[in-house]
């Protein structure tokens, strides 16, 4: 069987329209809403049926599923000013991240309380190269998304193993297990994917990844 998770990346202004007279917190709340009617759209053209609200169910820790459809998987992330969706007909535990590269970001203080020891040491024999700090919060942020423990690990326990260089890998942890992900450089953002992958007898399986970026 082909194993394929489709990822749609998309400007957030092409989702979200907001009156600036708002205050922040209904602000926030229309954003979410606006991006959840999205998210739904684009489920429905894959489905091809018209997927509401009310069809969208949570796991024990707040994960989304769709009840008419428990094998058709997804997960979604939005930054600043981009959204993604990664979707897959049979890899049921992904996760995805999405950072947009000119955040603003105190890198060192956000690396202190959030990066596991060896990727604290990585960083810094970088320089504290901000690309290499965007991989490492993706990949904790993607993996955690994918096993549906949300915030319950704490960040700098999970070590990614993020690699200065190569844009993919592995890591463990006994609450989740093993999971592999990989890193998208795409100009402007940072985007990472994360799935399941267990060894079988055949090591371990890697998916073709597509993505498909709005024009």
């Amino acid at each position: 069987m082909s194993r394929v998770i489709r990822v749609e990346v998309n400007a957030l202004e092409q989702i979200v329209d907001l009156d600036h007279a708002l205050d922040r917190k209904r602000k926030i709340q229309l954003q979410k809403q606006q991006i959840h009617h999205f998210r739904n759209q684009l489920l429905s053209e894959q489905l091809q049926v018209s997927i509401q609200h009310e069809q969208l169910a949570t796991t024990e820790h707040g994960k989304p599923y769709l009840v008419n459809f428990p094998e058709f998987y997804f997960n979604h992330s939005h930054s600043q000013k981009n959204y993604a969706l990664a979707t897959s007909r049979n890899m049921p535990d992904i996760g995805v991240d999405i950072e947009d590269l000119d955040r603003k970001v105190r890198f060192e203080a956000l690396a202190n309380h959030a990066f596991h020891a060896y990727e604290l040491k990585h960083w810094n024999d970088l320089q504290q190269d901000s690309g290499y700090w965007f991989k490492v919060w993706t990949t904790k942020e993607a993996v955690l998304k994918a096993a549906g423990l949300g915030v319950r690990l704490n960040l700098n326990e999970l070590n990614t193993q993020v690699h200065p260089v190569h844009d993919g890998g592995l890591c463990s942890h006994p609450l989740i297990g093993t999971f592999a992900y990989q890193n998208f450089h795409l100009g402007h953002v940072m985007l990472t994917v994360a799935w399941r992958s267990e060894a079988s007898c055949k090591g371990f399986t890697f998916p073709e990844i597509k993505i498909f970026l709005s024009p």
